[in-house]
């Protein structure tokens, strides 16, 4: 009288033994996903990502589970308190470099996903196919100053984090159309010009950015205008920007009628901006004389969260101008 319920039992102990050793359904399942790199076979919900370069900020505020990254040193100033504490938690298996790039802690973190978020040239300095052995690979790498928007959005997606990105983009998008409106009559009008950070000092040049690149991309989302373009425009941000020498500074700037320039996120002036303005020439400029060089942070933001700083930054910096009717 005791075989049925202990077969019963015993089929009730079958059942819950198979379900507990059936795999999730969704960790084996895989896309084909277009990445830099060509058309690449990934995890459709990815578990262990490693993530290097621009793909660091991105996916560390789009809560991508992340098991190792690069140092991306320019994007620390510009992360919030909590995605800091991530950062600096997380594994780190590369410097800021691709160079310096360590094999055997990538292997060791037993990633699903590899993400590479360098420029293409800076590919060479990588064995993919030491990587690609480890897991699969997606290079999603910067090309213009202002494509960060669709970087990022890639590199959400790939990690699959793509509903995170887009509350993000959708703030952003509403902070810009607010200031868009506020500062509309007080930019109406007015050339604009750039002096960027990455000016060559060494060679007695300084950094001229026009629309799209580092400094102006961000304040061109708020209805401000960079007119011009390089005189010789070459391949990735040469496209939007150029080194002039000191001494053409002011021909150069002369016919701008606000000047803006790059502030070190920390609000200091950095050193390939500071000898600008330290330059005689800087004060014959016509925008100079009018008060109207305005210093503006966090302008080497690259995701929607740490643009957000920018948008901020460009309320404060703007004011002034608004204020003077």
């Amino acid at each position: 009288m005791f075989l049925r319920p202990l077969g019963a039992l015993v089929l009730a102990v079958g059942l819950v033994a198979c379900g507990a050793s059936d795999p999730d359904p969704v960790a084996g399942q895989t896309r084909v996903f277009p990445a830099d790199n060509g058309d690449v076979t990934i995890p459709k919900t990815p578990q262990r990502v490693v993530a290097t370069g621009y793909a660091v900020p991105a996916l560390i505020e789009a809560g991508a589970p992340l098991v190792g990254i690069s140092l991306f040193t320019r994007s620390e100033p510009m992360l919030s308190a909590a995605d800091k504490a991530t950062y600096d938690g997380l594994t780190k298996i590369a410097g800021d470099t691709a160079a310096e790039t360590d094999y055997e802690k990538i292997a060791l973190a037993k990633p699903d996903l590899i993400v590479i978020g360098v420029p293409q040239p800076v590919l060479k300095d990588l064995d993919l196919n030491r990587l690609e052995a480890i897991a699969p690979v997606v290079t999603i790498g910067p090309t213009v100053p202002d494509a960060w928007r669709e970087l990022s959005r890639r590199q959400a997606d790939a990690a699959g984090r793509a509903a995170d990105f887009d509350q993000a983009k959708t703030a952003y998008e509403k902070r810009a159309a607010e200031l868009k409106a506020k500062y509309a009559q007080a930019v109406a009008g007015k050339k604009f010009a750039h002096v960027g950070g990455y000016g060559q000092v060494a060679q007695g040049s300084f950094m001229r950015e026009y629309g799209k690149s580092w400094g102006t991309n961000i304040a061109q989302d708020i209805g401000v205008e960079y007119p011009g373009q390089p005189k010789n425009p070459g391949p990735g941000s040469q496209a939007v920007s150029e080194q002039v020498s000191i001494e053409l500074l002011p021909d150069d700037l002369r016919d701008a009628d606000v000047i803006t320039y790059t502030l070190e996120p920390d609000g200091s002036v950095g050193p390939a901006v500071k000898f600008v303005p330290d330059s005689p020439l800087w004060k014959s400029l016509p925008a100079v004389k009018a008060g109207r060089a305005i210093p503006v942070r966090y302008t080497q933001a690259a995701t929607y969260e740490s643009a957000m700083l920018t948008l901020d930054a460009l309320d404060k910096a703007l004011a002034p101008l608004r204020d003077a009717g």
